[in-house]
């Protein structure tokens, strides 16, 4: 059974620094991509930032240059590092993992985390 935890997130003031690790265990198959979500109430969930195998990282564009994902295969985790915080980057994030074995694939999804940014 995947499980996927969470760590970090908080209260932090505009400006400053969080980050965010999830740790995927359980998975039978390789993990392909990782990523972040956030959604804030009564909208829609949004990618952050993704990761490939290869290592190659994707960012929404409000992000970029502000945030910095990163994964370690061997402990099955992906990170997210987040500077500059600003007040509309609070939003609950979420961890992905896609696990992959051929043709199949199947995404897992973390509790989610609070991150809130207040001026």
């Amino acid at each position: 059974q995947v499980q996927l935890v969470e760590s970090g997130g908080g209260m932090v003031q505009t400006g400053g620094s969080l980050s965010l690790s999830c740790e995927a265990s359980g998975g039978h198959f390789s993990i392909k991509d990782m990523g972040w979500y956030r959604q804030v109430p009564g909208k829609l969930r949004e990618v952050v930032a993704m990761i490939t195998t290869d290592g190659r990282a994707t960012y929404l564009g409000s992000v970029k240059d502000r945030f910095t994902i990163s994964r370690e295969r061997s402990k099955n985790t992906v990170n997210l590092q987040m500077t500059n915080l600003k007040e509309q980057d609070t939003a609950k994030y979420y961890c992905k993992v896609r696990y992959a074995l051929g043709d199949w694939e199947d995404d897992y999804w973390g509790q989610g985390t609070q991150v809130t940014v207040s001026s």
